[in-house]
């Protein structure tokens, strides 16, 4: 049994007790407006990750235009990937205060502010600021919401909901390589980022369908694992149950502050009681201290939980397979980046630029990612199928693409490890997933917000550290050869954690006793 899955930016109160049963089941729970949330997060991946993964069009714009080295023009577009996914942990404290749908719609704002303030560039550092920066943290802003929403809604299909919300990037890749390609051909690249900028506003739309769930709903949400979930979760059990052991979260610390707060709060509205005979100055005066004092409760609640899930005494790291799998997560990423941003500049290294143009190798990647998403995730959702499993081939298919894509040199097979590549990536859509398995619901913000703050680290260093090494070589090879190397150093760590746990099963009871 999973304890109820509450809102960590709209409820903070104490989980209900496991194994009760709701009275009446809310139809917005894998149903009803659960499919509008999906929309949005759908519409999110297009207008964010795909825009960001065609930006290898941009890059050879800025090449040409500001004549620096591929190693330094890379920067930009790594900023703005890898800031829109390291701000993670601290999104979290935004929806933890405001909600998913207050940070995502100001996130769009910034967003497109960076895309049109971007189109007035002068040299490559002024884009870090506006490109890498501003449109990163907006990135950000609206990224985590739209991941966290499908979770809150979804229970018996998490990981079809997230795979058919996260193929949005496949599509948005497909979309935005198409329509950079034109408005850059058409317009020029400043225009077109203009142009892009005003289309990003539409992420304003997508965090005002965010609607949270009312708190009435929260404390009749539950979940009663089935037979595939208990499946799904044998691997990660024992980690799983290291946490709840350890009292999630400090849940002591929270009573005590709650009970401060209510305090507060009921000692304002006896005075606003008590000073109703006043004058009407008086009542304003009452009204607005009231308002004050809610705020202030809100955000003491906001970031007592947020910075207890980081550092209190039973914080997320105390789960060593959660710590191997943001380990994992500091050296995947890059392997799925590079390809992106540098594959325009190897076909025209390798004079492919004709068969290129009828059907780009990124568009291919696209593509079969939107597929790949899917399938793994209906995969992932059968009774018989561990998803931990499923994640795990994934990502061997996808490092053995990296180390073998230098190794071709004509279309035809660069175009069937592109295909593989964007199947294989679809285990993206299983990383929510996986994480609330690690963690449960209540934790899945901060928790996620981590996974992607060690992605955001890997797509920063990786498309610089690829151009690099091509400046020294000339060659692309020896990037994808290291890549490919520190991903597999990944992929072990996430192997060895639980052979540990299941050598050590002591440690629990260990754990217990102290506690």
């Amino acid at each position: 049994m999973y304890a109820s899955r509450e809102d960590i930016g709209y409820d903070f109160g104490e989980d209900s007790k496991v194994g009760s049963k709701p009275s009446k089941p809310n139809p917005n729970i894998d149903g009803g407006w659960a499919w509008m949330i999906v929309l949005s997060s759908f519409f999110v991946h297009i207008l964010i990750m795909g825009s960001q993964m065609a930006l290898g069009i941009l890059n050879m714009e800025w090449l040409e235009e500001f004549n620096q080295s591929r190693g330094l023009t890379a920067w930009v577009s790594s900023l703005s990937m890898g800031i829109t996914l390291i701000v993670g942990p601290f999104i979290g404290l935004f929806i933890s205060m405001c909600g998913c749908r207050t940070t995502a719609i100001i996130g769009g704002v910034l967003n497109a502010l960076g895309w049109i303030l971007s189109a007035y560039a002068s040299n490559v550092h002024y884009l870090f600021l506006t490109f890498g920066l501003t449109a990163g943290i907006g990135s950000g802003m609206v990224y985590l919401p739209a991941v966290v929403m499908v979770g809150q809604y979804f229970q018996k299909r998490r990981a079809l909901a997230q795979g058919l919300s996260t193929t949005g990037t496949g599509f948005g890749t497909f979309l935005m390589t198409a329509l950079l390609k034109y408005l850059c051909t058409e317009f020029g690249w400043r225009n077109a980022m203009f142009i892009q900028g005003a289309i990003s506003l539409n992420l304003c739309v997508c965090g005002a369908l965010m609607r949270p769930l009312s708190p009435k709903d929260l404390r009749e949400k539950y979940v009663v694992r089935s037979d595939s979930e208990e499946n799904r979760a044998k691997a990660l059990s024992h980690s799983t149950e290291t946490i709840k052991s350890n009292g999630v979260l400090g849940e002591e610390p929270e009573k005590k502050e709650e009970a401060a707060n209510e305090e507060v709060l009921g000692s304002v509205q006896h005075a606003e009681i008590g000073g109703k005979s006043g004058s009407g100055r008086s009542m304003y005066g009452l009204r607005l201290f009231k308002t004050v004092s809610q705020l202030t409760v809100t955000v003491r609640k906001g970031f007592a939980l947020w910075y207890s899930s980081y550092f209190g005494a039973a914080s997320l790291f105390t789960n060593r397979v959660f710590v191997a799998f943001i380990i994992w997560a500091l050296f995947a990423y890059s392997s799925f980046v590079i390809p992106f941003i540098h594959l325009p500049e190897i076909v025209k290294q390798y004079n492919l630029s004709r068969q290129d143009n009828v059907f780009p190798l990124t568009s291919i990647i696209a593509i079969v990612h939107i597929f790949g998403k899917v399938i793994l995730g209906i995969i992932s959702d059968l009774p018989c199928i561990s998803t931990w499993n499923v994640f795990l081939m994934a990502n061997f298919t996808l490092v053995t693409c990296i180390l073998t894509l230098p190794l071709m040199q004509t279309y035809v097979g660069l175009a069937v490890v592109c295909a593989l590549i964007g199947f294989s990536s679809g285990y993206f859509s299983l990383m929510p997933v996986v994480t609330e398995d690690l963690v449960g619901t209540k934790h899945l913000a901060n928790a996620y917000g981590i996974i992607i703050c060690a992605n955001g680290i890997s797509a920063l260093f990786g498309p610089p550290f690829a151009g690099w090494i091509y400046d020294i070589t000339q060659k692309y090879d020896f990037s994808f050869y290291i890549a490919g190397l520190l991903y597999m150093v990944g992929i072990i760590f996430l192997l060895i954690q639980p052979c540990i746990q299941k050598k050590h099963p002591r440690e629990k009871s260990t754990e217990e006793a102290q506690v």
